[in-house]
């Protein structure tokens, strides 16, 4: 099942909007500047990033189904990203019809 793991908002400075979102949200901080997690209703995070563009991290449970889906979302209009990928990604960059990578 596809879903929101994290959300990626794009911030000038992660510390700070680290500092209200957490007391806006309830969300408690990580050791990790710029990671929250939410304490009731699932598993979504936040993640406040100065560098990265505002986006979606979709998750599923398994590479399988990760391969499934994003084959689905390629099939709704969605393009494969010509990535520079780490060794041991567990990721697929995608653009979105809007023409923004996710």
């Amino acid at each position: 099942m596809l879903r929101i793991g994290a959300i990626v908002l794009h911030v000038a400075d992660t510390e700070r909007a680290g500092t209200f979102w957490s007391e806006a949200l309830a969300y408690p901080g990580t050791e990790e500047v710029g990671i929250l997690t939410a304490v009731i209703g699932g598993e979504a995070r936040l993640h406040l990033d100065d560098s990265d563009r505002t986006h979606l991290d979709l998750w599923t449970d398994s590479a399988e189904e990760q391969a499934s889906e994003v084959a689905r979302l390629i099939g709704l209009g969605e393009l494969l990203v010509d990535w520079d990928y780490p060794e041991d990604a567990d990721f697929v960059v995608l653009v979105n019809p809007g023409g923004r990578a996710r």
